[in-house]
């Protein structure tokens, strides 16, 4: 297992519709398991394919709830279904988010409450869990990732401005960014 290099905003790959995974072998379980490593390195609560470099539709994901209960795992070639998201502005204590290709940033963004995510594990197995709350919010993100979208293409006006000037001024938005977690001080 390895960490990897996380992508910063503007590289192509993040903004580009992940293409179906096909193959379920050693190379697709290595690189879940380096998914997972990094993600646990950051540290985030999830991690997508196209994060590392690659054009898959994989996300990892590791969250444990207030009743410290965890819920982890991979999910490959998901399906979300989400209820509609409330109307109103987001609540900047509540519903503020983060991206590890966008690091130290947070920004709120009102999200769906309810999701049911279907997808198969790293062995081909299908399997479905419905989430709530931080957990569907978590699904939420990382399956907009394998569509090429960040939260930050998510956010309000107001917002969504306060975060161009915070990645213009990082000077991200171009191509071959990255970050290395455990090496690079940047945290989500």
């Amino acid at each position: 297992m390895a960490v990897l290099p996380i992508l910063i905003t503007g590289d192509p790959v993040l903004h580009t519709v992940a293409s179906p995974v096909t193959v379920f072998d050693d190379a697709l379980s290595a690189l879940v398991a380096d998914m997972v490593e990094t993600m646990h390195a950051a540290p985030g609560v999830g991690l997508a394919a196209p994060q590392v470099g690659v054009s898959s539709r994989i996300f990892v994901f590791s969250w444990t709830d207030d009743d410290d209960v965890e819920t982890s795992g991979v999910a490959i070639n998901p399906e979300l279904w989400i209820t509609p998201t409330t109307v109103g502005e987001a609540d900047e204590d509540e519903e503020s988010e983060g991206c590890l290709s966008i690091p130290g940033e947070r920004f709120p963004l009102r999200r769906a409450e309810l999701a049911i995510l279907k997808a198969v594990d790293a062995n081909n197995e299908p399997f479905e869990i419905h989430a709530e709350g931080w957990l569907a919010r978590i699904f939420q993100h990382e399956f907009d990732h394998l569509n090429g979208i960040l939260y930050a293409d998510r956010l309000e006006h107001s917002h969504a401005k306060a975060a161009a000037k915070a990645i213009r001024k990082s000077g991200w938005g171009k191509p071959q960014l990255s970050w290395m977690p455990g090496v690079d001080n940047l945290d989500e």
